[in-house]
């Protein structure tokens, strides 16, 4: 491992970062199927166990507090019994919660998935991704500058909400003000709504989704790449590529492509999480664009090793970098 990312992982643990977006559950069905039901051709899954993580911008937070930073989380949650869990999970997690509003017009996200021998057999969404109102983002800026300073800012936008039109333009004006680094993990619409952010981190289904093209070879890749660097604004966009690794571009011309580090691949859930986290938290610490990439493509390579939503540590970050150096 080069001394200069020895330094970036060693100041990871200085930093404190500003997680915005939308939280929810991760539910875990484990089990077994050894028929099918004779009221319709669908697998009975005899239930096992069941276990609890945290899902979407929660899982983000845990990712960075996991590298040794500490990780503000600000979004929305029901009052019920998802929430309490969910807050019970954030303890553990070390993650500061006084971000997190309760409301009682909309439930706690969860999303169940139902293994059997490992394998995902269903997944069951409950939620509510109707656009929150003003005095919501109202509540949850002021909260923001009054937890802050913050050396780092994540939008985790899943889509169920909070970071409507409106909302992303005040955020991104905190962000921008503050003078940190903006990262945004984008969904579908228009990438417009992300101008101003420093980075952003689409997966390729994502990025032609924005772009309205197909990416099938290098030249697509790359025009896709100039695409939302000219319509975010933005210094860098990393799009990330399932097993074909990541792809970095930024403003000045630069481009990077990573080959994928995953030698094994159980389950690519809360993948993108990871990248964010690490990505970010980085850039806090003073990595640039393609370093930062560098580190959360290793770690996007470790998380997918596990079932369900992971975290990676700053020690398995340093041996895995380790063990590339020696191959």
């Amino acid at each position: 491992m080069s001394p200069n990312y020895k330094d970036i992982i060693e100041r990871l643990s200085g930093r404190r970062l500003a997680v915005i977006g939308d939280s929810m559950l991760d539910r875990f069905l484990w089990g077994r199927v050894d028929r099918i039901s004779p009221e319709a051709p669908v697998p009975v899954v005899r239930l096992e166990s069941e276990t609890t993580k945290l899902g979407g911008a929660a899982n983000v937070a845990a990712n960075i507090c996991a590298l040794g930073a500490e990780a503000v989380l600000f979004g929305l949650c029901g009052k019920d019994e998802a929430a309490v869990q969910l807050k019970d999970l954030l303890t553990r997690r070390g993650i500061d919660a006084a971000g997190l509003l309760e409301t009682g017009a909309r439930p706690t996200t969860i999303k169940t998935r139902i293994l059997a021998h490992n394998q995902q057999v269903v997944r069951t969404d409950r939620e509510d991704d109707s656009p929150v109102d003003e005095e919501i983002v109202a509540t949850l800026v002021s909260r923001l500058t009054k937890l802050g300073p913050f050396d780092g800012m994540v939008l985790s936008d899943y889509g169920k909400g909070l970071l409507t039109h409106e909302a992303l333009a005040v955020f991104i004006a905190a962000g921008r003000e503050a003078g940190v680094p903006l990262v945004v993990d984008p969904k579908k619409g228009d990438y417009s709504q992300y101008r101003g952010v420093t980075s952003l981190t689409p997966n390729q289904k994502e990025a032609e989704q924005a772009c309205a093209m197909s990416i099938t070879d290098a030249a697509s890749l790359k025009a896709a790449g100039a695409k939302l660097l000219e319509r975010t604004d933005a210094e860098a966009v990393l799009v990330t590529r399932g097993e074909h690794g990541m792809a970095l571009f930024e403003k000045g011309g630069g481009e990077h492509h990573l080959a994928t580090e995953a030698t094994t691949v159980y389950d690519v859930t809360g993948a993108g999480d990871t990248v964010i986290a690490v990505y970010t938290t980085a850039l806090s610490a003073g990595a640039g664009f393609a370093e930062a990439a560098d580190l959360a493509n290793h770690a996007a390579g470790l998380a997918v090793r596990e079932l369900g939503t992971a975290t990676v540590t700053t020690e398995q970050l340093t041996a895995a970098l380790n063990e590339k150096d020696q191959d």
